[in-house]
């Protein structure tokens, strides 16, 4: 369960964007989120969502902390839309909405560099999580550049990952690792945050002459998260991982 007095301490200063055509549902997020968030503003299509983006100068600061939009709507779709605000701020925080046959819209919004595919019907609980990280990157932006810099990376109270000496550590003492679950937490601490999918994955072993498939890296993730503590290694639908450090909330 959230914590909404630590949600409410790192989001009440930022504004909203959110964009969805589904009326109910849009009049019933949006009235959660503002019992967190500064201001909250809601639109039904993608163009009325560009048109608010566009209204300040950049220059400046943004009207809107973070995004948050639907995918299939009318006059402008989410993904042209997503594409669009990027060409404006390609450090927007976005948070894509999406029903399960839409899952093909995954890989293009995983390179465009979302931050977070959320499937419908909502999980309330799943988005005020992913808001309560993405509101502490945009509040404590050095954090996020301290964690792609450190050599030792903490994945829990007591459970340490040292890229440096490729070994991990709980309680101080060494957990085995496997040479490919090495090159995995490798590869995924080299930038924390970032959603790693498999083509990624697997461009990576072929680099270090080794080799591996989508259903071994499900297995290989499956393995790795027995060594780790929960929720240290995200998947997104299947298709993609990132590394959540302990920050000791």
């Amino acid at each position: 369960m959230i914590n909404s007095k630590e949600l409410t301490t790192f989001t009440k200063s930022l504004n909203i964007l959110f964009v969805e055509d589904h009326e109910e549902l849009r009049n019933n997020t949006a009235e959660i989120l503002s019992n967190f968030f500064n201001t909250v503003i809601s639109v039904s299509n993608g163009q009325d969502a560009l048109d608010l983006y566009h209204q300040k100068d950049f220059q400046d600061e943004p009207n809107y902390d973070i995004v948050i939009t639907d995918i299939q709507m009318p006059i402008l779709d989410g993904l042209s839309l997503i594409k669009e605000i990027y060409k404006v701020n390609p450090y927007q925080p976005i948070i894509v909405l999406s029903a399960h046959d839409e899952s093909k819209y995954l890989l293009p919004l995983i390179n465009l560099g979302i931050e977070q595919f959320i499937k419908k019907p909502i999980d309330y609980q799943e988005l005020l999580k992913t808001l309560l990280k993405v509101s502490k990157k945009i509040l404590q932006p050095d954090i996020q550049t301290s964690l792609d810099t450190l050599v030792k990376i903490q994945l829990g109270k007591t459970s340490v990952f040292d890229k440096q000496n490729s070994s991990l550590l709980d309680n101080n003492k060494n957990i085995y690792l496997t040479k490919y679950e090495i090159i995995f937490l490798q590869l995924l601490s080299e930038n924390m945050g970032k959603i790693y999918i498999n083509e990624d994955i697997v461009s990576t072993y072929i680099t270090k002459n080794e080799t591996i498939d989508s259903q071994n890296i499900r297995k290989l993730v499956s393995k790795l998260r027995k060594k780790l503590p929960t929720d240290s290694i995200e998947s997104i639908y299947g298709s993609g991982y990132r590394l959540v450090p302990y920050t000791g909330s």
